[in-house]
């Protein structure tokens, strides 16, 4: 009985894969054969056919990809600016801040030391006299701190606007040229608008840091 069971199986199986070979759209893949149960399990896997849409996906303009960046096979064509602290800067590919793009530094609550990071590159852009913009801080910089640091504040400004208008200052302030440096608080930002911001950032050849 067992013998005229399994090869009524094996028949069906048969018949089954030479059905399933006709779908000229999908490809078979046997995962499993049990000697006791004479049974076949099939994975049903997508060909090739529709790597087309993976293909218009790769080809968005909104997706960036590790491998077109300029610091990756081809080594650094542009060179950062060192953060100040060495063990960051091994572990960046610019070997410190990206000369001209847009960082984020995403702390759980403003005010807890995270200006520390940009401070030695304040401290060095402010001996060279070049001009820091800082966008809706949320406290007022408090010079004395920064003097005791080593930064000018004859070289920062802060600019306080309603939130539209904080946005559009952030993005001429990184077309800018003369601004080597922008720090912001702009809130929440949607897809676009950082999209935007970095553009705004390679054209000023200007490195942007939202917090």
């Amino acid at each position: 009985e067992n013998k005229h069971e399994n090869g009524g199986n094996s028949n069906t199986f048969r018949r089954l894969e030479a059905v399933l070979r006709m779908i000229p759209c999908w490809r078979l893949a046997r995962v499993l054969v049990r000697r006791k149960n004479t049974g076949n399990i099939y994975s049903i896997m997508p060909t090739s056919d529709t790597d087309h849409r993976l293909l218009s996906l790769l080809h968005t303009p909104g997706l960036w990809r590790g491998s077109e960046h300029p610091c990756s096979e081809s080594g650094i064509t542009d060179p950062g600016l060192s953060t100040g602290f060495p063990g960051l800067d091994a572990c960046l590919p610019w070997q410190g801040w990206p000369a001209a793009a847009l960082v984020e530094i995403i702390t759980p609550q403003w005010g807890i030391g995270e200006l520390q990071l940009v401070l030695p590159l304040l401290r060095r852009l402010s001996q060279q006299g070049r001009m820091s913009l800082w966008f809706a801080p949320p406290c007022s910089p408090y010079a004395p701190a920064l003097l005791a640091s080593g930064v000018d504040p004859a070289c920062l400004y802060v600019v306080s606007a309603a939130p539209a208008q904080t946005l559009w200052g952030i993005e001429k302030a990184l077309q800018d040229a003369s601004c080597a440096l922008v720090l912001a608080w702009p809130g929440r930002l949607n897809s676009r608008q950082i999209r935007r911001l970095q553009l705004a950032a390679s054209t000023g050849r200007t490195l942007g840091i939202l917090f």
